[in-house]
């Protein structure tokens, strides 16, 4: 498999998870504005399982190919890279829902100072992208091998962690994720190379896994009794700012989805990837931080202005709105600072903004100007 046709499955599976990380916040903030629900949560109700995984498994497929570098040019890449991007959007962020927008510029200060070390809204998942790189970093550093590793950060995700921060909470949650794509990257591959060469029956097991995810979401209520403990689940409901699982929700087979789901999803990449009208969608996953980044402004400000103004009010269609725009609107800032050349750095990270010394920094770049003599 080449590794053109590698990027662009991986695209288009991160093109897919963007789409639904997006419609998970554009119908839960209207659900939670409304008390009412829409298809679309019906839509994030099934993903839910491996709605997230996904991300941070694909962010770990490429991690082998760059973790024995020099520290600081990793570093730089993989931490410093996230960090910034993260810095960046929680100061607009603050300042545009708290200074601006309610007047409270104290709080803005105090949200600020505490984003360093409690993740700040949904920029939470580029925050501890840079913390899974550092520490996988340091593992592979101490040459903790891969068997040990999985079944711990395995255990931390089924425990299902709940701690007041909010860091470790999700650092127990995804860290096996992104750990089992840097571990698990050559058999992902592997299955990838397959379905790219069995189409036919890769739709089927496709079809396979998409009716056993949907038997287990949309399961009944049950109770499991293991090694002396109770497990009680009520069953499935579609509720306006979450989706309660059925026998998905029982925390091995939560991971067991997840892991599943991740991969399909990077199954279907590589079949969309056939297809030259599905090149949008490998362009939003090229781009998915930029989606990722700017989404949540124009997703508050759209959903306020028609349930003020009365002109949307349908919980349904008021979410696929808010989802076609939340994703439209910070595609054309992009574009605009592309074509513009003003405000690169809201998407490109600039030169000062590097470890001094890599690439991409001012002193490699002052290097790069001077002739061969």
């Amino acid at each position: 498999m080449s590794a053109t046709n590698r990027l662009s499955w991986v695209d288009m599976a991160k093109g897919l998870s963007i789409i639904l990380v997006v419609m998970m916040y554009a119908a839960y903030s209207v659900g939670d504005d409304t008390g009412g629900t829409g298809v679309l949560h019906y839509v994030i109700g099934f993903a839910t399982p491996f709605r997230m995984p996904e991300f941070f498994l694909i962010s770990g497929l490429f991690l082998s190919q760059v973790i024995a570098r020099p520290f600081a040019r990793y570093a730089d890449r993989r931490v410093v890279h996230y960090f910034y991007f993260y810095a960046l959007w929680v100061t607009i962020m603050v300042i545009v829902k708290h200074a601006i927008g309610e007047h409270d510029p104290n709080k803005a200060l105090s949200l600020f100072v505490e984003s360093a070390v409690q993740p700040y809204g949904v920029l939470w998942f580029i925050y501890m992208l840079g913390v899974f790189s550092l520490v996988t970093r340091l593992l592979w550093q101490v040459r903790a091998p891969h068997w040990l590793v999985i079944p711990l950060a395995a255990g931390l995700q089924m425990a299902q962690v709940e701690v007041p921060s909010y860091a470790v909470t999700q650092f127990a949650a995804y860290f096996v994720f992104f750990y089992i794509g840097y571990a698990g990257a050559p058999l992902v591959f592997k299955v990838v190379d397959w379905v790219e060469r069995h189409p036919r029956a890769s739709i089927l097991g496709l079809a396979v896994w998409a009716l056993a995810e949907a038997f287990l979401v949309f399961s009944p209520g049950y109770t499991i009794s293991l090694f002396g403990f109770t497990y009680v689940n009520p069953g499935f409901a579609i509720l306006p700012t979450h989706t309660q699982m059925g026998y998905a929700a029982f925390p091995p087979v939560h991971l067991t989805l997840a892991v599943i789901g991740a991969v399909a999803l990077c199954a279907m990449g590589a079949l969309l990837s056939r297809f030259w009208f599905m090149d949008w969608l490998r362009w939003m996953g090229e781009h998915s931080i930029v989606i990722y980044l700017a989404f949540t402004l124009p997703m508050s400000a759209i959903r306020i202005a028609a349930l003020k103004t009365g002109l949307l009010t349908d919980p349904g269609m008021l979410s696929i709105v808010v989802l076609l725009a939340s994703i439209a609107l910070p595609v054309a800032l992009y574009l605009a600072t592309r074509w513009t050349g003003i405000a690169t750095f809201l998407f490109e990270r600039p030169a000062w903004a590097h470890i001094p010394g890599t690439p991409g920094s001012l002193a490699a770049r002052r290097m790069a100007r001077v002739p061969a003599e």
